[in-house]
């Protein structure tokens, strides 16, 4: 005689396949970053006064905005929406001098609506803290700002290199962080690999 199937089982692996496909499909997507072609200033510090700042607004991804906030050889980046009458809500940055990649990868979720930008992967150039010379090359995982909750912010680091398979953790961070992560209360996840990952700060504006 066979055995009779466990109900509960059988309901909780439903239950998670129909979570799953209720989730929508994950996929990238990738998108060009080149400020001179690419962005447009908004605001900018006066030369005369010897200031050295900048905020631009930039192409994202069909709709998305991306801004760059610079200062003093650093960044500070949003993708998506900010929250409405704030064009430079928080700086988030690395502690040394830095500068961010001229590639972005969006981590899309697919249903019948089409695709949504969920959280951006990209990789950032800081300055080594012992080498002003060399660089560290750090996957910086974000949430999007949607239209409808303009709340996005850093969710992940995961230090690329000497870190083997860097990508994928970065896009696992995304995949099971960035949709539920409340910015400014939960902590980024880290991943630092054979190298610390250099400091970092967050600061309301």
């Amino acid at each position: 005689m066979l055995p009779k199937p466990n109900i509960l089982l059988l309901a909780a692996v439903g239950a998670m396949l129909w979570t799953a496909a209720a989730a929508g499909e994950v996929s990238s997507a990738y998108t060009d970053l080149v400020a001179d072609r690419d962005c447009t200033t908004f605001a900018a510090a006066d030369r005369d006064e010897g200031g050295d700042w900048a905020n631009l607004v930039c192409n994202g991804y069909r709709g998305y905005p991306v801004f760059i906030y610079y200062g003093d050889a650093r960044e500070s980046l949003f993708y998506g929406f900010p929250p409405a009458g704030n064009l430079a809500p928080v700086w988030e940055s690395f502690d040394a001098f830095n500068s961010t990649g001229p590639k972005i990868e969006w981590r899309l979720e697919t249903d019948g609506n089409g695709a949504v930008p969920f959280a951006t992967i990209h990789r950032w150039f800081v300055s080594d803290p012992d080498d002003a010379s060399e660089n560290i090359e750090v996957l910086v995982v974000e949430k999007v700002g949607q239209p409808h909750e303009r709340d996005g912010c850093a969710v992940g680091y995961v230090v690329a290199t000497g870190n083997p398979d860097a990508n994928e953790k970065a896009r696992r961070i995304a995949d099971l962080q960035a949709r539920e992560f409340a910015c400014g209360a939960d902590q980024p996840v880290i991943d630092q690999g054979s190298l610390p990952l250099p400091p970092f700060n967050r600061a309301e504006n």
